[in-house]
């Protein structure tokens, strides 16, 4: 039977821009698309989401942070009633507001919502960011009615690969188009070949650091810099006619538009981003967690779009040997953005929000 009223949505996800940017891109996606539809946000009260989400102009509804107990302890004797107690929770908020579907994007707050679902009869989604899942999303996929995922290779049952759901100056930019207006605004020439060197938005010490050595080798040569160093971690850095140092970029469709090479992490959301631009890159996995930042970027290196190396590798002689001679060959870096464009997904948002919407009106 299919629902004739405006479907009823929450969303669930948060605590880092790997779970709430793509959350917001949906839900971005979902009201273009539906209107009528009502999107409520499921978070925490100390996540990015209590910023984010409302700035973004929805509803955010917070539950109690539980983490999944690590080790035997005085908080794992807690875990199982305060889990309940969230559960309780997410159960009131579907009765009492009516949810259609629950879409998670992983995160604390996912397990009780995904539970709260299947104990309510109502259908859930889960879109899963990296190669190798988190334990929230593991759990909502095995009763999920639709499984999406931003790589291939997912070890979730009846996963299906659609990309990361980003927003639309990103998903859609048009880098050539944009180029010149993009290095003008960071005061870079608009014909000379430029890095973008970004650890994210808290930066990363041994991108700075190898950057920063390698910068009068690349200056020489031509090659200018975008050193996008991280809030607070631009100390020590000096600026000069053509290495410009910033600590955070709002547009990084800017930053995307200006550079011919990208040197980076490979978190989920960074991967996707670039391969949907069309960005060649040199991709450094953070040495931490569970190795999923190697495996994110493992299929991009694999089509030809993208370079990696380890941390443990990465400086200033690496840069010079490696990055330099890759950035004043023009063919090769159009040979690795087509390659990298090619394994990239602009159109995930749309796809998410079609399928979140349709779930909900066929429950």
């Amino acid at each position: 039977m299919t629902t004739t009223t405006p479907p009823r949505i929450l969303l669930a996800g948060g605590g880092s821009a790997g779970h709430v940017s793509p959350l917001l891109a949906t839900a971005a996606q979902i009201v273009r698309r539906t209107p009528e539809a009502e999107v409520l946000v499921l978070g925490t009260p100390d996540g990015l989401e209590t910023d984010l989400v409302p700035a973004a102009g929805f509803e955010l509804l917070t539950i109690d942070k539980v983490p999944f107990p690590r080790r035997p302890n005085g908080t794992a004797l807690r875990f199982p009633g305060r889990f309940a107690g969230t559960l309780r929770q997410v159960r009131a908020i579907l009765r009492e507001r009516q949810i259609d579907v629950v879409a998670g994007f992983g995160g604390y707050v996912c397990p009780p919502a995904y539970l709260a679902a299947f104990s309510a009869r109502l259908p859930v989604v889960v879109h899963e960011a990296n190669r190798r899942p988190g334990l929230a999303n593991r759990l909502g996929a095995r009763r999920a009615d639709e499984v999406l995922t931003a790589f291939d290779g997912s070890s979730l049952p009846g996963a299906r690969r659609i990309g990361m759901p980003m927003r639309d100056g990103i998903a859609h930019l048009d880098r050539a188009a944009r180029r010149a207006a993009a290095r003008e605004a960071f005061g870079l020439d608009p014909d000379r070949p430029v890095l973008l060197a970004t650890g994210g938005s808290l930066g990363a010490l041994r991108l700075n650091t190898a950057v920063s050595e390698a910068a009068e080798s690349f200056l020489d040569a031509g090659v200018q810099i975008l050193h996008v160093t991280g809030r607070g971690k631009a100390e020590g850095l000096v600026e000069r006619p053509g290495y410009r140092v910033v600590e955070y970029v709002l547009s990084m469709e800017d930053a995307y538009a200006a550079a011919d090479l990208a040197l980076t992490r490979s978190g989920a959301g960074t991967v996707s981003e670039l391969t949907a631009v069309g960005l060649p890159s040199l991709l450094v996995p953070l040495p931490i967690g569970n190795g999923e930042q190697a495996l994110n970027g493992q299929d991009v290196v694999a089509a030809g779009g993208a370079l990696m190396v380890a941390d443990a590798d990465l400086d200033a002689e690496v840069l010079r040997t490696q990055v330099l001679p890759l950035l004043q060959d023009a063919e090769r870096l159009g040979a690795m953005a087509e390659a990298s464009r090619t394994f990239g997904i602009s159109d995930a948002a749309e796809v998410m929000a079609d399928v979140v919407t349709g779930v909900a009106r066929r429950a």
